[in-house]
């Protein structure tokens, strides 16, 4: 029982490791995608919004620990961002939201939403770079590499 709790930091470990050695090798202009939303939106599609918002609290602020960066800024983002992703659960459509390109478009949305809140709470720019630069551009970059989610999904057998 207790597994299910602690497969999503099981998989938070590696793509930790990924998100803050592999990717900013591969940013454009210092735009990044954000793996470990990736995994919290894909959780939280599956299992409601309150458990989105505490996975999103915890590897916010274990990201945070690890990174270095501004304590509670990614905890912010993830847990406000989990919230937004809350909305598109239901129990009638976890397979629809989570097994096709609407997952895309959902993680496109509240992974704009993510990124606007983290660089709100740590720089401070122009709200027009903020929506524009810190926000969809990371947003539409963050959504392609949900895309692999999709396609390397394991089919179920029947």
């Amino acid at each position: 029982m207790y597994i299910n709790y602690l497969k999503p930091i099981l998989y938070f470990i590696p793509l930790a490791i990924i998100q803050l050695v592999i990717i900013p090798l591969i940013s454009i202009f210092n735009i990044a995608p954000n793996l470990i939303f990736i995994l919290i939106a894909l959780y939280t599609l599956r299992h409601g919004q309150a458990y989105g918002m505490v996975l999103g609290f915890v590897l916010g602020f274990l990201f945070d620990i690890i990174s270095g960066g501004v304590i509670g800024a990614s905890m912010l983002s993830f847990t406000i961002s989990s919230f937004v992703t809350g909305y598109f659960y239901s129990e009638n459509k976890i397979d629809i939201n989570t097994n096709t390109y609407g997952f895309v478009f959902i993680v496109f949305l509240c992974g704009s939403v993510n990124s606007f809140i983290y660089a709100a709470a740590t720089s401070n720019m122009n709200f027009g770079i903020l929506i524009f630069d810190e926000g969809l551009l990371p947003g539409i970059y963050t959504a392609l590499f949900s895309v692999a989610v999709i396609l390397f999904k394991p089919k179920e057998r029947m």
